[in-house]
């Protein structure tokens, strides 16, 4: 296991790589270039550049999120080709620059949906929060909306404003899509980079759905056991694998986080380790990622990344505000670093053990 943060650059994160360098146990960062559109390709230059910053810091990157997906990819559209071959020349780039974990998502407009971006707590602190009576009662450019004006002026990954300036346009777009078309339009995808990522050896690492059912009438394909083995066995090949996250995943209660790890052993290439409270169905808060603060075991979901052999970066995901932080919502330094050593307490414990018997 390999602790990670994720790390938006330096002009648009408030955290800095000197401050992540100094949580213990942390190896590097998960990165990407942030100002680069979905579908633009990432120049080589600029990827080394980010690599040299961040090494300069005594770290390293040890993955990215994400080279994000165009939407004409994910509705089939007749320009996808054009941008397929975009985002093969940006694995190319990544891959000369020895950088050979993506985590990427197929979800259609919104990339993940929370109805609360600050949500206060009984401990005095903030986190993302979820009720699908919201969603219901609005529609999706007045959420959109709702959700950019209680942003904090950060500009929010999977929210950018050149994609989603215009809902209406884009949800017009998706009209004629439903889950088979968009797991067949997922699959074209991966089979059309499968011969450069072979060449490279990265690792695309899919993250589920963010909630785990459709939103908006949306079509959501990565959102349980069946599901993600269902692409894993229509591709069956290591490069094509999953990002395990446990607050996605986990976002339907019904979902057995450690069965899901141990059905994939192999294939998961990425983790997000985090913690969710649920109150009833549809409707949860982001927790602290101590097991007793929400509904999750993490103890069983380090275990059971342990026991199958995980060994690819990981990250604590998202964190509550804490401590009168100002930043990105979720994405800020204390919390975060304090799951960190949170996951690689369990990880040490679950390890000695092992080997001690």
């Amino acid at each position: 296991m390999n602790m990670t943060l994720r790390w938006y650059g330096s002009k648009f994160d408030t955290v800095t790589l000197k401050q992540i360098r100094q949580i213990p146990g942390v190896k590097g960062v998960i990165t990407m270039l942030y100002d680069i559109p979905a579908g633009e390709v990432w120049p080589l230059d600029r990827i080394l550049e980010l690599k040299a910053e961040v090494e300069a810091a005594d770290l390293k990157i040890l993955g990215i999120e994400s080279v994000n997906v165009h939407d004409a990819i994910k509705i089939g559209s007749p320009d996808r080709e054009k941008y397929i071959a975009n985002y093969i020349t940006s694995l190319e780039n990544l891959g000369k620059a020895g950088i050979t974990t993506v985590c990427y998502n197929f979800m259609p407009v919104f990339d993940w949906t929370r109805t609360d971006l600050a949500k206060m707590r009984s401990d005095g602190s903030t986190v993302l929060a979820y009720d699908q009576k919201v969603v219901d009662s609005i529609d999706p450019q007045t959420f959109f909306n709702q959700t950019n004006d209680s942003s904090g002026g950060f500009a929010m990954p999977g929210w950018e404003p050149e994609r989603l300036a215009k809902v209406q346009e884009l949800f017009e777009a998706y009209k004629d899509v439903n889950e088979d078309k968009l797991f067949d339009n997922l699959i074209y995808f991966l089979k059309a980079i499968q011969p450069t990522c072979e060449k490279y050896d990265i690792k695309m690492a899919i993250h589920p759905d963010d909630p785990a059912w459709p939103v908006f009438n949306l079509p959501r394909i990565i959102t349980s056991k069946e599901k993600i083995l269902k692409v894993m066995k229509a591709i069956d090949a290591p490069f094509n694998g999953l990002t395990f996250c446990a607050g996605s995943f986990g976002t339907n209660p019904d979902n057995d986080l450690p069965g899901i790890i141990r059905a994939l052993p192999g294939r998961i290439h990425f983790a997000h380790v985090r913690n969710l409270h649920h109150f009833e169905p549809g409707v949860f808060e982001e927790a602290a990622h101590l097991s007793s603060d929400g509904s999750f075991d993490l103890y069983e979901i380090v275990k059971a990344l342990y026991e199958t052999g995980f060994d690819g970066p990981v990250r604590p995901d998202h964190g509550r505000m804490i401590w009168d932080e100002v930043a990105m919502p979720g994405y800020g330094l204390y919390d975060r670093a304090i799951g960190a050593a949170y996951i690689l307490g369990l990880h040490e414990a679950i390890e000695k053990n092992a080997t001690r018997k």
